[in-house]
């Protein structure tokens, strides 16, 4: 086994908590900023990167900050290690409204592509690097941009997604999601987008100009508010009148005659 072997339990409903229990020396890595608590015997150190690769030299921690820079996340992350006697805690605070979902990266494959901003923490030894969408469309339309990101490993990570979790095993089958609401999917699924219908329904339908599809064998995590959604909730009610766009590039002229 590559990555750490470590045991966690999740707490509350709507603004979760994980809590990672470590064995001595065993190791975690968050993002910058999610630890909520931690007991006495655990030591963290920010560093660049996820240390998925210890041997990579300079050379490689400047090109791991520049895939960082590109998902728009921080270039540190956080090592939280058991320097203690005994099993140690930590915990990791969800960071909106949703849920965390504990993926066992060894028994999906050992990969795991989400949104850009959805990881949340990870045994020592998963690897975090971007993912591009090589076609125009999906990285234009499909509400996640061109990059999105790929975990790989063979322990335990964790992401998070907002509001409700739908988890869908696709077997050779097509669906059609709204974009953003994609959390996370395995590499056997094929992304891409297509028209949300004809043109009356594109411009009355309220559901965007586009729509994304899923096609493939795999497994797919879908979030019922994703967080673009409740910040236009949000700004929509503090600023009447403003921009309530659902994220892609033509989202707000799709939405024009929609309730969303």
């Amino acid at each position: 086994m590559i990555c750490h072997e470590v045991d966690y339990e999740i707490f509350g409903d709507d603004m979760q908590i994980v809590e990672v229990e470590l064995d001595p020396e065993e190791v975690v890595i968050a993002e910058a900023g999610a630890m909520n608590y931690m007991e006495d015997g655990i030591a963290f150190e920010t560093k660049m990167g996820d240390g998925s690769n210890p041997d990579g030299g300079v050379l490689d921690s400047i090109f791991n900050v520049g895939k960082r820079v590109l998902t728009g996340e921080s270039i540190f992350m956080t090592h939280f290690s058991n320097r203690g006697a005994g099993k140690k805690r930590v915990a990791f605070a969800a960071p909106y409204p949703g849920k965390i979902i504990p993926v066992d990266m060894a028994e999906i494959g050992g990969e795991l592509v989400c949104q850009k901003d959805a990881f949340l923490c990870a045994a020592f030894g998963t690897s975090l690097n971007i993912d591009f969408h090589r076609r125009l469309g999906a990285g234009f339309f499909g509400g996640e941009g061109f990059i999105l990101q790929r975990l790989k490993g063979d322990g335990k990570a964790f992401i998070h997604v907002g509001g409700t979790v739908i988890k869908r095993e696709l077997n050779n089958e097509t669906l059609r999601v709204d974009t953003g609401c994609i959390a996370a999917f395995t590499p056997g699924i094929d992304y891409d987008i297509e028209r949300a219908g004809g043109l009356k329904s594109m411009i009355f339908g309220g559901e965007g100009l586009f729509l994304a599809t899923l096609k493939g064998t795999g497994t797919v995590y879908l979030q019922s508010l994703p967080f673009s959604r409740l910040a236009g909730r949000i700004m929509q009610a503090a600023s009447p009148g403003g921009s309530k766009g659902e994220g892609s590039v033509l989202g707000g002229l799709g939405d024009m005659f929609g309730d969303r």
